[in-house]
């Protein structure tokens, strides 16, 4: 050990009752290459001289299950190494039913961060957004705590509360949220109609959501109106983290008629490529696909694809911009499992969306601010025929009566949406617009 105060190289038995600081930060500092054997020993050492001379009894265990998954942290924040206890929650997770607050998380300069609270959960419930920092949980700081330790305080008996200091942005001080556990039960997609538009919206890709996409659609016709009636589908992946590498291929295969959809590409730069099948569920009616940042991952696959496919139009703001894939693999009888980033993955264009995330056609900010004139300041006016003098009078058939009286219940409706979303209301423009275009 050295600080910057104290050198006691050679007093290897010495009492050290100083305070030992921080090692200062060291210029190209030369690291000394030592075998894989030479680095066993050396863990051997360390962990000996901690079991018997750390001021307090240590678990074994626990060490050396910190010293792996420090390990694995030290490649990036996405691989870990699961405990056995955690790792039939991972299998939970994919099937769409598991327990806690329900967001998605990363570790990032030492505090845990928010890539994606999931809908309906009660984190979304509670206001965590993408982006935030949660620097403490119940009033214990995160900082030095590996990812499965946070996570761990995280989850608890469903009911129980944990508070969270949360650490956003545009807040001038951190401040704390307190959030009741649950069991986390996701209803992976979630289909509605908006006007003459269908809104699919998918919270999260797990086995369930190819199979709710295809039903969700289906409903909507046999229950509504023909496909061929609607001006578009939105396909909504709006705080959406992720999941699957090949649910998002097949999603994305659910409204592409042929083309590749990704990518994948490993260590050794060997790629695999995955090309949708033929048969478009929609029949080529337009897609505006509305993302954030807390879309990443399987989103940003999927949103990736249909852009440089140009089968859909992109509206929102840019994604969170995970283009990595993580790998399970099970150690064995109760060593649990690891979880390993094994590769890239790309758009079909050959995009790399590792760190700069999917930009969108249109960038529409979720909440948007209508100025208001000042009383003094002019308006400008805008007329039409029937403000010339002698137009003639505006004769309506009940047809066109009937169709005035629905545009003018749209507009209402239209108006509110803009205020609430106006995302979507710029998705649902898009879509009215190539529909008069098509006609």
């Amino acid at each position: 050990m050295r600080s910057s105060h104290t050198c006691f190289g050679i007093m290897l038995a010495a009492t050290l009752l100083t305070l030992s600081l921080p090692v200062p930060a060291q210029e190209e500092e030369e690291t000394i290459e030592l075998s894989t054997y030479e680095n066993l020993s050396l863990f051997s050492e360390i962990l000996t001289r901690i079991q018997e001379d750390y001021v307090e009894e240590v678990n074994e265990t626990e060490l050396i299950q910190a010293a792996i998954n420090g390990m694995l942290l030290s490649l990036d924040p996405h691989s870990s190494y699961i405990p056995d206890k955690r790792y039939s929650s991972v299998q939970e997770r994919t099937s769409g039913q598991f327990g806690g607050l329900g967001i998605e998380v990363t570790m990032e300069n030492g505090f845990v961060r928010v890539i994606s609270p999931i809908d309906d959960t009660p984190a979304a419930e509670a206001g965590l957004q993408a982006g935030d920092f949660i620097t403490g949980i119940d009033g214990e700081t995160v900082m030095g705590m590996t990812l499965d330790q946070a996570v761990k305080r995280l989850r608890g008996e469903p009911g129980s509360a944990v508070t969270l200091t949360i650490d956003r942005e545009e807040e001038e001080a951190p401040f704390d949220v307190e959030i009741t556990r649950a069991i986390i039960k996701i209803s992976s997609t979630d289909i509605r109609a908006e006007g003459r538009s269908l809104v699919v919206r998918v919270k999260v890709f797990n086995r369930q959501s190819v199979t709710g996409i295809i039903e969700g659609v289906e409903d909507m016709i046999t229950g509504g109106k023909p496909l061929a009636s609607y001006d578009g589908v939105v396909l909504d992946l709006r705080n959406n983290p992720g999941g699957l590498l090949d649910v998002a291929i097949d999603v994305t295969d659910l409204f592409l008629d042929s083309g590749e959809i990704v990518s994948v590409r490993n260590r050794a730069d060997s790629w695999q490529s995955y090309d949708a099948k033929s048969g478009d569920i929609l029949d080529g009616i337009p897609i505006v696909v509305l993302i954030n940042g807390g879309s990443a991952s399987a989103s940003e696959i999927v949103a990736g694809a249909l852009q440089d496919h140009n089968r859909a139009v992109v509206v929102g703001t840019q994604s969170f911009g995970k283009g990595s894939v993580q790998s399970v693999f099970r150690l064995g009888e109760r060593f649990g499992g690891m979880q390993l980033t094994t590769a890239r993955y790309y758009t079909p264009s050959g995009r790399s969306i590792q760190g700069n995330g999917i930009t969108p056609d249109i960038i529409i900010q979720h909440r948007l601010s209508t100025p208001t004139p000042d009383d003094d300041e002019p308006i400008e006016e805008f007329y039409s025929e029937s403000d010339l003098p002698n137009s003639l009078e505006t004769i309506q058939t009940n047809q066109e009566i009937e169709a005035s009286e629905t545009r003018a219940e749209e507009e209402v409706s239209r108006e509110e949406l803009i205020r609430n979303d106006p995302q979507l209301a710029t998705a649902l423009d898009i879509l009215r617009s190539l529909a008069v275009l098509k006609s």
